[in-house]
């Protein structure tokens, strides 16, 4: 165990509250890694000024695993080379994060991976363990959690993710080596589940983070007041682990240090604040692709980088997953009625050399 346990400094950049995008897969035509370009999204992604990256999650595409595919450590190494470079010229490193998926034996394989390629925590996704008893599921994320320490990942049923209990939450805050949560099950009695469980664990070192990227501003900004034992204890939601992130990033990390300053203030919410909530929203309804089920999820970010110029088209690994009906015109929409929240002249000014670089 002693191994296995999260560097300092990184646990304190976590509990700090950091931008976390979920790094995507850039492809060529031919469905093949397309190194010059995911190279240059992991630039963009750093010089946007995140905390960390997550690599090989759901934004990253699963099928990566696939033996015939064979790109899971490849693209974490990618990742990792870039991480290794900016380091090298930060006073504060980036927390690596990766995708852990699987049943107990193929998890345990992908974190004693991540462990050796440098990565900091495992992202631990349940989705394979659907059927799976309360026991059972427990078991499964102390032993990958003897070998890497693991964030907590509720992923939303649309897209694989099933029903954890508050009981399995609590149970799971009692994991010595969890070292933060993702709640992404875009249900707001899923996340209060979660919240409720960390905080009657008084476990204060489990940071709280937002995958719900359908409502990232009143996440990041709600401070959740809740009952243990008679009296008041209050958790925030520190930081975000988002698909969202990964595009109008630079945008993205402005609106996370908003959001912590109001936090920190303890005031009344700005009205604009709570209306660029809604505006946020609304974007990622075209990004997901809401209106057609989240059929185009992964697409409708690919199509957005393909605008800018970081992706040379939006293929996926899987031909079938592609944009939606309808979802272009709807990015086309949100990007005409929200330009404060798009960063491509960010992209445009640093473009060349993120690719060349």
């Amino acid at each position: 165990m002693e191994n296995s346990k999260i560097n300092p400094v990184i646990k304190k950049v976590l509990d700090q509250g950091i931008a976390i995008p979920a790094h995507p897969l850039a492809l060529t035509s031919h469905r093949k890694l397309d190194e010059r370009h995911q190279r240059a999204l992991s630039r963009y992604y750093i010089a946007a000024g995140v905390g960390g990256l997550a690599v090989g999650v759901h934004t990253t595409q699963f099928k990566i695993r696939d033996p015939q595919v064979g790109l899971f450590k490849p693209v974490l190494q990618l990742a990792a080379e870039e991480m290794d470079r900016a380091d090298d010229k930060r006073n504060q490193p980036l927390a690596r994060i990766a995708g852990i998926v699987g049943k107990s034996s193929q998890a345990v394989s992908e974190a004693t991976l991540l462990r050796d390629l440098g990565y900091h925590a495992g992202l631990l996704s349940l989705a394979a363990m659907k059927d799976t008893d309360e026991n059972q599921l427990i078991e499964h994320c102390q032993q990958v959690a003897n070998v890497i320490p693991i964030v907590g990942f509720y992923l939303q049923a649309s897209v694989g993710g099933g029903y954890l209990s508050y009981r399995f939450w609590r149970r799971f805050a009692e994991i010595q080596n969890v070292v933060a949560i993702k709640m992404a099950p875009f249900n707001r009695y899923q996340t209060l589940d979660v919240i409720r469980a960390v905080a009657e664990s008084r476990r204060e070192d489990i940071a709280l983070y937002t995958g719900n990227d359908d409502n990232i501003v009143m996440d990041l900004i709600t401070p959740h007041r809740i009952m243990v034992e008679g009296k008041p204890v209050t958790r925030r939601i520190v930081g975000g682990l988002l698909g969202h992130w990964s595009v109008w990033t630079q945008k993205a990390v402005t609106l996370l240090g908003e959001c912590q300053a109001i936090a920190s203030a303890g005031g009344n919410i700005p009205i604009e604040m709570m209306q660029r909530a809604i505006e946020i929203t609304d974007s990622n309804a075209a990004f997901f692709d809401a209106a057609n089920q989240y059929q185009g999820v992964i697409a409708g970010l690919h199509e957005v980088l393909h605008r800018q110029g970081l992706m040379a088209g939006t293929w996926c690994l899987d031909p079938d997953e592609t944009l939606g009906p309808g979802q272009v015109q709807q990015i086309d929409r949100v990007y005409k009625a929200y330009p404060h929240l798009h960063d491509d002249d960010f992209v445009a000014e640093h473009l060349d050399q993120w690719l060349t670089g």
